[in-house]
């Protein structure tokens, strides 16, 4: 498979003027390849934030390389890397520039140097793909919380990026507006092959991708799949992550006597095994 990103033993350490500091992040290596989605997790102050920013040019490593299609990332060629990455930061106002949402969508096009006509049909189309096509004239601070990390969304696709980098995107939503907009970037990964590198702090979200990255005090502490990573539950808690609910329950469950197979990891998973081997007799 095609690599997309990689980092190679790379670490950071905040400026500070204590004697004694623990790097925020301390010889990670990693790679996504071309299709993948990938989960950073951990609990605040693990590392992930970091990662992130260090994947997008915001930091610099002290130690190692950060590679982005196959280029080290350096202070002269992190601008036209970003031009290849979608990035979707916590706070959707942060990132709004323009008076209108089709505007602002269109900010970094034309930052860009892309045509007007050309402009004007990714914007649409961008629009159309996250369902906010019919808020072209609207302005962004008026739109709900869900509907504002749309836009931003429809701005990193606007570019046709090869990687979408999100970080904490979903983190101020409700969870309907959260659900809407991993939907959303599911649906995207699905139909163009999009890379998704995802850090969060929400395990439910992270069931999603194909691999999960585990990030305690700096350092990666599991990698695998969904199933991999949750068959580890009580280690998870441990280091302070939320167990999806419907893990939660299935355990509590158990512990209340009630016969059940395997790790539900999803309401889904856990409402079929109770209909089919308890209910349905």
């Amino acid at each position: 498979m095609k690599e997309v990103l990689s980092l190679d033993h790379v670490s950071y350490t905040y400026p500070t003027d204590e004697e004694i500091v623990q790097k925020a992040v301390n010889g990670v290596s990693l790679t996504v390849n071309d299709g993948e989605w990938i989960a950073i997790v951990g609990h605040n102050g693990s590392g992930k934030s970091t990662l992130a920013k260090l994947m997008i040019g915001l930091l610099f490593p002290d130690e190692g390389d950060v590679n982005v299609f196959l280029e080290t990332v350096t202070a002269d060629n992190i601008w036209d890397l970003r031009s290849r990455m979608g990035i979707v930061f916590q706070n959707p106002d942060n990132q709004f520039v323009g008076s209108t949402v089709q505007d602002d969508v269109a900010f970094a096009l034309e930052n860009n140097g892309v045509p007007f006509e050309e402009m004007v049909k990714l914007v649409h189309e961008s629009l159309e793909l996250v369902k906010m096509g019919s808020f072209l004239d609207h302005e962004p601070h008026h739109l709900s919380g869900g509907q504002k990390q749309r836009v931003a969304i429809a701005g990193a696709l606007a570019l046709r990026p090869k990687l979408l980098i999100m970080d904490e995107a979903t983190s101020m939503l409700d969870p309907q507006g959260r659900e809407e907009v991993i939907d959303i970037v599911y649906e995207l990964k699905k139909s163009t092959g999009l890379t998704v590198i995802s850090i969060t702090h929400d395990l439910e979200e992270a069931l999603l991708a194909d691999r999960i990255i585990v990030m305690n005090k700096g350092k990666m502490l599991r990698t695998g799949t969904p199933e991999e990573i949750f068959a580890h539950g009580a280690e998870l808690e441990a280091i302070g992550l939320d167990l999806p609910f419907a893990m939660k329950l299935s355990q509590l469950m158990r512990d209340k006597g009630l016969d059940l197979n395997g790790t539900h990891m999803t309401e889904e998973e856990l409402v079929n095994e109770l209909w089919t081997s308890h209910f349905n007799k």
